[in-house]
């Protein structure tokens, strides 16, 4: 694996007229991308129709749990396109797993020249939480970057001890992912010669299942 060498884009810079952070702002959205937001519930309300149309949104990740679903919903399915995950505020919530479905999602839209806003309730563990994750994913960085990052824009974002933990597991997950992804058939061959042995013919299948074959 040492002979794939990863690369990333270079992450964007933060505007030098930016808003210094206020209170009220926590109850609006930011964007933390180009095309890419992050805010609270109260950002999507059928009242901010207005302002959403207004920054161009056309996608939204919507993440609730069931208990929350009288109350925060998706109110323009006609207008945008929606991804609504069912998922707890709560430190023991297995959010990895949503990780893939979600970059994918806002790959999809900013290819497409559109702009996704990522919300939960207030826009400040979970949402940010995914919203870290796709920037660690895409540009290769480190939780703790990612997350200066993104709070540079939000700064009330506090994803809760069970998402910080699983954000820093995920940094080893998706550099494996990715170095799968660019070895050839012939350095995977070798890969798993050397680090696996005999149990060599298991663990190919599991790789070429998990890269999408």
């Amino acid at each position: 694996m040492e002979d794939v060498k990863l690369e990333f884009p270079s992450l964007p810079q933060c505007k030098e007229d930016a808003e210094e952070w206020t209170y009220p702002m926590r109850r609006e959205m930011q964007e933390i991308l180009p095309g890419l937001f992050l805010g609270p519930y109260s950002s999507a309300m059928k009242s901010k129709l207005p302002i959403l149309q207004k920054h161009g949104i056309t996608h939204i990740i919507c993440i609730r749990q069931n208990i929350e679903a009288n109350f925060i919903k998706p109110n323009f399915q006609q207008l945008f396109r929606y991804l609504v995950l069912d998922i707890a505020d709560n430190p023991v919530e297995n959010i990895i797993r949503f990780f893939p479905m979600t970059k994918e999602f806002i790959d999809e839209s900013l290819q497409s020249g559109g702009k996704v806003l990522v919300h939960g309730n207030a826009g400040i563990s979970r949402s940010a939480a995914f919203v870290i994750a796709y920037i660690m994913e895409t540009f290769g960085m480190k939780y703790r970057d990612a997350f200066a990052y993104v709070q540079e824009r939000r700064f009330c974002i506090n994803p809760n001890a069970g998402f910080v933990h699983q954000l820093q597991e995920y940094e080893a997950i998706y550099l494996a992912k990715l170095t799968i992804q660019m070895m050839s058939p012939l350095q995977i061959e070798r890969s798993l010669s050397v680090h696996s042995g005999s149990t060599g013919g298991d663990l190919r299948s599991r790789i070429r299942s998990s890269s999408g074959s």
